[in-house]
């Protein structure tokens, strides 16, 4: 919703299967913003087959888990930045800024 009206050209998936296979099939993607907690197959998974096929394309974890444990954990798995829950619309625009 934060992003609706800034231009960007945005895709949408309910859980991390879905965004692997998005992923498999758009070669234009820029960015992913992940969720963490999703069903099928959780933001972490996704992230680490993501990196497999991509090693490269930013990835920004955006969750309700924000324990310092978290944080370390998610970034491990592969993201380049984290945002906790709720998002902040500047920090948002100013992380996608660093990125794109």
């Amino acid at each position: 919703m934060l992003l609706k009206n800034k231009g960007l050209n945005l895709l949408h998936a309910i859980d991390g299967k879905e965004t692997i296979e998005i992923f498999k099939k758009r070669k234009d993607i820029d960015l992913i913003l992940m969720d963490i907690k999703m069903p099928v197959l959780n933001g972490i998974e996704a992230i680490k087959l993501i990196r497999q096929l991509n090693p490269d394309i930013p990835i920004i974890a955006q969750t309700a888990y924000a324990m310092q444990e978290d944080k370390e954990l998610i970034l491990q798995s592969g993201c380049n930045n984290y945002l906790s829950k709720p998002i902040k619309t500047n920090e948002l625009i100013n992380m996608l800024n660093q990125y794109l």
